[in-house]
């Protein structure tokens, strides 16, 4: 069954950088495309990136020339650059596949991983 687990979040001030990590296990990841999400206290999910498995990519306009999806299908892990954040990237960051792919499943129900928290404050 599919595992999901993000890692690389943490406390940086507006302007810093940091890189994500989702290592993917489970599945044919090559196979897959894939996708980041965040959540944001009292707001629901939104899509930031997805990456085809033949790697094109698409980005939400908040995020666009800042942060950067790419993907190791040899590593099964799915990366997110973010350059020049700021207080509303603030979130907690998930991967998953790209809704219209269809999100993973576990046992009928939607499966997510524990997320990694990312905050953006001086």
């Amino acid at each position: 069954q599919v595992q999901l687990v993000e890692s690389g979040g943490g406390l940086v001030q507006p302007g810093g950088s940091l890189r994500l990590s989702c290592a993917a296990s489970g599945i044919i990841f090559s196979f897959n495309p894939m996708a980041w999400y965040r959540q944001a206290p009292g707001k629901e999910r939104e899509l930031v990136a997805d990456i085809t498995n033949g790697g094109k990519t698409n980005y939400a306009d908040s995020v666009k020339a800042r942060f950067t999806i790419s993907r190791d299908n040899g590593k099964n892990t799915v990366y997110l650059q973010m350059n020049n954040l700021k207080p509303e990237d603030t979130a907690v960051y998930y991967c998953n596949r790209p809704t219209e792919a269809g999100l993973f499943q576990q046992r009928g129900n939607e499966y997510w991983g524990q997320g990694t928290q990312v905050t953006v404050s001086s």
